[in-house]
């Protein structure tokens, strides 16, 4: 970037950032959303409300159904032009 591109676009930088600290918080919260470990937490965490009686039997069938297509849904491949964590990476080799 050039000098006074730079100086031209130096206005946008707080929105440019902005959107890039929305991007990351959006990436990794889908990443925590959709971790089989975390769904499965989630699925034993609903069983033990279920057996304490603090939900009943319909909401528990509800979030249940919702909780095992979180994990029968294929991994989404990541956006062109987004990069991969190291993580993401290191998945990759051990497949």
């Amino acid at each position: 970037m050039g000098i006074v591109s730079g100086l031209l676009l130096l206005p946008l930088a707080p929105v440019r950032g902005t959107a890039w600290i929305a991007d990351h918080l959006l990436q990794e919260a889908r990443r925590q959303a959709y971790d089989p470990r975390a769904v499965q937490a989630r699925l034993a965490a609903l069983n033990r409300a279920l057996d304490e009686g603090a939900i009943d039997e319909a909401a528990f069938e509800r979030e249940e159904e919702r909780l095992l297509a979180l994990l029968e849904r294929p991994a989404r491949p990541a956006r062109p032009g987004s990069r991969t964590t190291t993580t993401d990476r290191a998945q990759r080799r051990h497949v």
